[in-house]
């Protein structure tokens, strides 16, 4: 009997390995990448690449492919296709969960300025703040457009429009050290970082060097997805799918 087929919905680390992990397992993967990035990192099995066409088009492609499960393993602020595959999983009946890491917590000694959105991350910096972005490259604009702030913007691909001169570019992919973050933060003397609560150990080193430097951290609280089976690791969503799915 054929294995059943499991549709991640994947850009993340934790989706890459949880592609690799039912390989081994013995299911059917296909892992989906919403094209974003223009050269991300790939995941083991069967790749698609680009959108679907919305709920309607995502639900056709699972039919038609056969898909058994979905898994929605997108970055925690990719809120519409978790919207998406929630909604497709629901209308053809088949089994969705997520893999989503935890998000990040204040400790004592943080000094966080929590925020529900980015156009409230913008207004909350005081005039002539120098930030460090760590948000991604298609929201930065709107602080570019705040003529007092100069500052540090950090992505893996540039953001394809024009750059104030006062702001520096740096790309470069995660994982980043507490000592190279701290060098950072000195050497540009940044007064805020500002950043996702993407959670995850890659980036939390910038959270670290605030706390060390006693700067404040412009947090964005995530968006409210669909509820659903939601797992923080791989070895905890397996056996889940193994309950539901035929390897």
């Amino acid at each position: 009997m054929p294995a059943d087929r499991i549709l991640i919905l994947g850009g993340t680390g934790e989706a890459r390995r949880l592609a690799r992990a039912l390989i081994d397992q013995g299911f059917a993967v296909v892992t989906s990448l919403a094209g974003v990035t223009s050269s991300p990192l790939l995941p083991a099995g069967e790749l698609r690449r680009g959108g679907f066409g919305g709920e309607a088009g995502l639900a056709d492609y699972v039919k038609r492919e056969n898909i058994h499960a979905i898994v929605d393993a997108t970055h925690p602020f990719a809120a519409q296709i978790s919207r998406h595959g929630h909604g497709a999983a629901q209308l053809l009946g088949i089994d969705y969960c997520r893999l989503e890491r935890p998000p990040w917590v204040a400790e004592t000694a943080d000094n966080w300025i929590e925020v529900g959105g980015l156009a409230e991350a913008v207004a909350v910096l005081p005039v002539g703040a120098r930030p460090l972005l760590t948000i991604g490259r298609k929201e930065a604009a709107r602080f570019f457009a705040r003529a007092d702030l100069r500052g540090v913007a950090r992505m893996i691909e540039a953001p394809g429009i024009v750059m104030p001169q006062h702001w520096t570019l740096i790309l470069a992919r995660p994982p980043f050290s507490l000592e190279n973050e701290i060098r950072l933060i000195d050497s540009h003397h940044i007064s805020h970082v500002v950043t996702k609560n993407s959670g995850g150990d890659d980036t939390r080193a910038k959270l670290v060097a605030a706390r060390e430097m006693t700067i404040p951290v412009v947090m964005v609280a995530r968006p409210v997805k669909p509820e659903a089976p939601a797992f923080s690791t791989v070895e905890a969503l397996i056996p889940a799918l193994r309950q539901v799915l035929s390897p």
